[in-house]
């Protein structure tokens, strides 16, 4: 337990610079005394560690110092090499470099090829790498950019936005940005974004209202759906769905229950399936399909004679 905590001490040290020995002692739940007795076990066993009193006084390390490799495991450092080669996937600045000298110092790189990390989609264009890069260089210096967006309606317009933060969930990039257009703070999913321009105007990010905070934290709403599969799709529902969500029935199908929100996307996800699936409920869903379907019956119906 000691071991670890000299450990936890030495590294907060290298990444804040300076802590004061409450602040340590409130973290690990110890006395102050016991800090004190630490930073001496440390400083006997060659860490360059000292104490400075007076106004911004604290514990910390000489400059310069950095972390002996021989003090992380294989498992350690593997997972570091690991985090760093997921983020060397969104392209972030300097990351190759940093990547390379930390595999020089763990010297065990053969070890780290197991994985190889790419959040774009198969068949996408080379474009589209060039708008994340634009993105994500435009959060990092703060600058705004202008784009061509489509929303969840299918409607195209120009935003300008000032661009917080990249987020990833469930398979997919969104962008966390302020809308200049809208006044407030919206998401917007990377692969409707076209036409980045990254701006030379600078911002501060502003700060929020709570009540928008919450609107923009708290999820859609949900609605439970029962649906039936032919098994020729279960594939795809390995794809979509955890195993525990699948129930095989006697005849063979398939039936899942989850909970999804109800948009446009449901929809073109639902409809995806073709005649390999039955909305068994709710009943609206059932109906909005029907007539989704009948539309597009008739569409080729009418343009039959063409």
């Amino acid at each position: 337990m000691k071991i670890a905590r000299l450990l936890e001490i030495t590294t907060l040290l290298l990444s804040r610079g300076t802590l004061t020995a409450s602040n340590l002692a409130k973290r690990f739940g110890v006395s102050t005394r016991t800090i004190y007795r630490d930073v001496e076990a440390l400083s006997t066993a060659g860490v360059p560690i000292y104490m400075s009193k007076g106004n911004g006084g604290g514990i910390s390390l000489l400059e310069n110092y950095t972390l002996n490799k021989t003090l992380l495991s294989d498992q350690e450092s593997g997972s570091i090499l690991l985090a760093l080669k997921t983020l060397q996937a969104t392209q972030y600045p300097e990351i190759d470099k940093i990547l390379d000298k930390m595999e020089a110092v763990f010297k065990n790189t053969q070890a780290n090829d197991w994985v190889d990390i790419d959040f774009f989609y198969w068949g996408s264009h080379p474009n589209e790498r060039n708008k994340f890069d634009a993105i994500k260089h435009a959060i990092v210096n703060r600058k705004v950019i202008t784009f061509e967006y489509v929303n969840a309606n299918g409607d195209r317009g120009s935003r300008a936005v000032e661009p917080l933060k990249l987020f990833y969930k469930g398979s997919s990039w969104y962008l966390v940005a302020y809308c200049r257009k809208r006044n407030s703070q919206r998401l917007f999913r990377i692969s409707r974004i076209k036409n980045v321009v990254t701006t030379t105007e600078s911002f501060i990010p502003k700060q929020l209202p709570d009540s928008e905070k919450e609107a923009m934290e708290k999820p859609p709403p949900m609605i439970t759906f029962k649906l039936r599969f032919c098994d020729k799709v279960l594939n795809r529902l390995y794809d979509d769905f955890d195993d525990a969500y699948i129930v095989k029935k006697e005849d063979g199908t398939l039936e899942v229950e989850v909970a999804f929100p109800e948009n446009e996307w449901l929809y073109g996800y639902l409809l995806s399936y073709g005649h390999f699936v039955e909305v068994l409920e709710p009943p609206h869903i059932r109906n909005i399909l029907i007539e989704r379907m009948k539309e597009t019956l008739k569409m080729y119906e009418d343009s039959s004679h063409i």
